[in-house]
């Protein structure tokens, strides 16, 4: 049986850095094949990979969160994880913030490629938040793109049933340094 695992990060009451969470209800709402599991991973990315090394292996992920950067608000990619750690002082950094509590898609990226829980099959779909604010929804920008996201993950999550174009590949040594 294919395992397939769709998993939302990001903080709660964050506006648009809460896509995930705020997603969550309606992925699990759609109708999914057997094997393919829709689960909130807002918590520390250490616990996430000790989960995930007493479950059977993933033939394919797909997370959904926001990853704040220089690109317009709302903007939304979608790529396959190419592995790659960065600098030792970085990871270590990342693995101190994830002890700490701090839940950031690029920290669980990098610390389940070190700890070598993701399947080869890892896809992302990162949306720019733009500008950090406590609030309870996402922002007009991100909030008019729901539907694409929504249709991004559920095509990531199910490919391979029919050709499709190569996606763009992102590695761990190329991701920014801080939160």
């Amino acid at each position: 049986m294919r395992e397939v695992l769709i998993g939302t990060v990001g903080y709660h009451n964050l506006t648009n850095f809460s896509v995930g969470p705020l997603l969550l209800p309606r992925l699990r709402a759609l109708s999914w094949p057997d094997g393919v599991r829709v689960e909130e991973l807002n918590w520390g990315p250490i616990a996430i990979v000790q989960d995930l090394e007493g479950r059977p292996p993933l033939e394919r992920a797909v997370l959904l969160g926001a990853r704040p950067d220089s690109r317009p608000e709302g903007r939304v990619d979608c790529y396959r994880w190419g592995g790659g750690l960065p600098e030792p002082d970085v990871l270590q950094a990342r693995i101190a913030e994830a002890v700490t509590g701090v839940i950031s898609l690029d920290n669980l990226l990098v610390i389940g490629e070190y700890f070598g829980v993701w399947p080869e099959e890892l896809f992302v779909v990162d949306v720019a938040p733009g500008r950090e604010e406590a609030g309870p929804s996402l922002r007009p920008a991100v909030a008019a793109r729901v539907e694409e996201i929504l249709q991004s993950v559920r095509r990531l999550a199910l490919r391979g049933s029919e050709p499709e174009a190569p996606l763009p590949e992102l590695r761990g040594d190329r991701l920014g340094v801080g939160v």
